[in-house]
């Protein structure tokens, strides 16, 4: 599985795209769904509390303060782009492979 696929670059940021799937047991990444990341997120998609699970678990994951990692678009759709700052293309690319 390469990650590359669900990246884009934006200026001096890269935009991630994720498929979330809220309510699960625990928060990991389980694949790529077409051209998104899937991501399994152990909250319920409710007052925002899976996209904050997902936020804060993916900058932790990635090594990244939480505020380098932001929802973008698609706040309440499971089909979100999150804006993250601090990698290039490459580390997080590369860093999402490892995960």
């Amino acid at each position: 599985m390469s990650a590359r696929a669900a990246l884009l670059r934006a200026g001096d940021a890269v935009l991630l795209r994720v498929a979330a799937r809220p309510g699960a047991s625990q928060t990991a990444v389980v694949g790529l769904q077409g051209e998104a990341l899937k991501v399994s997120v152990a909250a319920p998609p409710e007052k925002g509390k899976a996209n904050d699970e997902l936020v804060r678990w993916l900058a932790k994951a990635l090594g990244l303060k939480r505020a380098q990692v932001t929802v973008a678009r698609g706040e309440t759709s499971r089909d979100k782009v999150l804006r993250i700052e601090g990698l290039s293309l490459d580390e997080l690319a590369a860093r999402l492979d490892a995960l």
